[in-house]
Order: structure tokens, then sequence, then C-alpha cells
């Protein structure tokens, strides 16, 4: 019986784990190369499978590299506490001198990091280094979904402070998979990004506005159902999995009213407009020509076969 648990635990552990689950992080990166001009549309659609399936990375990176986390959200209570959270300044030297920089890690740099892949893909636009170009595109794309989930901005991440443990995952992964296929994701085209730093950092105040909504409508539903009606046993990936129940998922999801699929929207829009804006800021190198990338060619794939995620483990 123990044994039994144990691979259950496992599996639900696998499947939770990850920021806006892998289905979704796929998805976004999928649908954003549709929203590029055409003078970049060859090049993404020409290796879309490829930029689609490496948006998981930063995620798996997790595993085997410590300082891989706090790239991944930023906690703004810490700063608010201090009345700095508007006048926190959004240059790294600048916040580097104003905190500790073992604050600004533990308190989370994702604004930053999406700041520092936008620099490095426009390096790789200049260089034409094309599987560079694709790395840092998908990885970029995964840092500004991330920004856009409320709970990725906030110390409470899994509703561990609120007796909602769970939350983060029902939130970012549960719901986007059960409704994402009724959702409208073609979300026009890419437009060009003034200062991707001050952008990245209006993405994670525009989520964090969020979060007293994501949190206290899920709280008013728990009131409101049975414990019996809250979870269930579900088919997933041939696997059952003790999760939340459809019922539950289809009432969280109404209560928002579109929600998920609107920050999936802006997060789409935004990931192709930082694509698009660091081909511009490079000089828009001419792709039209340039062969398909082999998807075979994985030379920093990243194997988390029985590892364990390092740090933070805000989805479990």
């Amino acid at each position: 019986m123990k044994s039994l648990f144990y691979r259950m635990l496992c599996i639900v552990s696998m499947l939770i784990l990850t920021s806006w689950g892998f289905f979704a992080h796929k998805k976004i990166n999928h649908y954003a190369v549709f929203a590029l001009p055409a003078q970049l549309a060859k090049f993404y659609k020409s290796n879309i499978d490829l930029i689609t399936e490496k948006a998981v990375d930063p995620d798996k990176r997790c595993f085997t590299d410590s300082a891989e986390g706090p790239r991944h959200f930023i906690d703004l209570e810490d700063y608010r506490k201090e009345s700095t959270v508007d006048s926190m300044p959004i240059h790294w030297s600048q916040a580097k001198e104003k905190f500790q920089e073992r604050q600004l890690l533990k308190n989370g740099i994702v604004p930053w990091q999406i700041n520092l892949t936008y620099q490095k893909l426009v390096k790789a636009f200049q260089a034409k280094d094309y599987k560079r170009i694709i790395k840092h595109s998908a990885e970029l794309g995964h840092y500004i979904a991330d920004a856009h989930v409320p709970l990725h901005t906030t110390k409470n991440y899994n509703g561990q402070l609120t007796n909602q443990l769970g939350i983060h995952a029902f939130w970012e992964s549960r719901l986007p998979e059960m409704f994402s296929e009724k959702y409208n994701l073609r979300v026009g085209k890419a437009n060009y990004i003034k200062d991707p730093l001050a952008e990245a950092w209006g993405i994670v105040r525009e989520s964090n506005r969020l979060v007293d909504s994501v949190l206290s409508i899920e709280a008013r539903l728990n009131r409101q159902f049975k414990a019996s009606q809250k979870k269930s046993f579900i088919e997933r990936n041939n696997q059952l999995v003790w999760t939340y129940s459809d019922s539950y998922a289809r009432a969280y999801h109404e209560a928002m009213n579109g929600m998920v699929e609107r920050r999936m929207q802006k997060t789409i829009l935004r990931v192709a407009s930082y694509w698009y804006s660091a081909w511009l800021e490079s000089g828009q190198p001419d792709l039209t020509n340039i062969e398909k990338i082999k998807s075979s060619d994985k030379q920093d794939h990243i194997d988390i076969t029985g590892k364990k995620r390092i740090g933070r483990e805000e989805w479990m």
C-alpha cells in the first residue's frame, strides 16, 4: 500500500510541479509564432516544433541548477512592506545598491531575467546564431509567461498562507488543460516594445493586482462546495490522479470570468512582441533563407529523470 501511495505521489508531483504547466508553456510559444510579422514568421514557423518543445527548458533546469529558481518569480510584498514597490529601482545595478543581492535573489528576479534573456536574444540575432535564436526565444517566452501568472508575484505562491495549498497548479495547469481548447489564442500582430525592462515590470505589477481575486474567488468556492465534491480521481496521461474535480475546476474557471484566457492572450502577444523587438533592435537581419534547425540537435538537452527540484518547490 505504501509503495502504491508513493508511486501515486510521484506521478502527481511530476504533473504539477511546472509553472504554467508544460502544456501551457508550449502552447504559448506555439501561438506566439503566428503573431509575428512576415519577415520573422518564416524562420519561426520553420522551427516552431523546437521553439515549442524548448519552452519548458527553464523549468527543467530547476532540477539541475540551484540558480534557476529565482528567475521564475518575484515576491512583491517584501518591497511593498517598505513602501518601495512603486519606487523600486528597475535596473539591476541600482536595485543592488538599495537592496542586498541576496535579498533580491530570495525575493525572485523574473523581470530582470526577462530583460537579460531579451538582451541575449538581441545578440543572437546580431550574430545570426540560429541555434541561440531558438534557445533564447523559447526561454524568453517561458519567463514572460511566468510573469503573467499572478501567483508568481506573491509570497503566498501556493496558497500556503491562506489554507489553499495546491492553488498554484490548479490555476496555471489544471484550468488551461481543461479549457484552453476553447480559448481564442489568435492575438493579432506583435508590436515594438520600446523599453523591455520597464515592460517586464509592468507585467509583474499587472499580475500582482490579480492575486487577491485568484485567492478570494477560490476561497469562496471552497466554502460553497462539500469536501467530497472538491477533489476526485481523474485520468491524466493514462494515469489516475487525485486532483481538483471537473465540477470544481469549472466553477472556479467560470467565477474568474475569463481571467486565465486573458492572461494567456496577453502572454502570447507579449512573447511575440519581445521576439519582434529583439529582431528590430539587432538591425533586422534577414532570416528568410535560413534552413530549418534539426530538432535532433539538442546539445543542451536537459534530462530530469529521477531528479528532485532544487530550491522553492512552489508547485508541490
